[in-house]
């Protein structure tokens, strides 16, 4: 079986960068897609693919990367669910990051020795 994903796009957001129970970083990021087509209307869509980044990739992501940064990612498409607050499951599918490459120019206030705060999060 394939289960491969790569994917072309800007990010939405900063990245912020969490760290698991056991210390391993992560960090969630939504990709802005275009589509290589035009809607009946003419206008080029856009597809928003969550992504889950681990370790060094999210470290390098949230360090190098700001909102609009053009970045490439391969990897593989997962669904996983939870229970919410209600009780109701909720399904989400997601790209889960196996390579990151910075395709965009490194922005003026992304400096290496920035430190970033380290969100914890529960178990992943």
């Amino acid at each position: 079986m394939i289960n491969q994903v790569t994917l072309v796009g800007r990010l939405t957001r900063d990245p912020e960068l969490k760290k698991t129970p056991d210390g391993t970083a992560v960090s969630q990021i939504m990709l802005a897609v275009n589509r290589h087509f035009r809607n009946h209307n003419g206008e080029i869509e856009t597809d928003f693919v969550p992504c889950t980044l681990w370790r060094k990739a999210a470290e390098n992501t949230c360090t190098y990367c700001r909102k609009g940064s053009v970045i490439g990612i391969t990897g593989r498409l997962q669904t996983r669910h939870y229970d919410n607050k209600e009780g109701k499951r909720v399904y989400v599918t997601e790209v889960v990051a196996e390579t990151v490459r910075f395709l965009g120019s490194k922005p003026q206030d992304a400096m290496p020795e920035q430190k970033k705060e380290e969100v914890p999060i529960g178990n992943q």
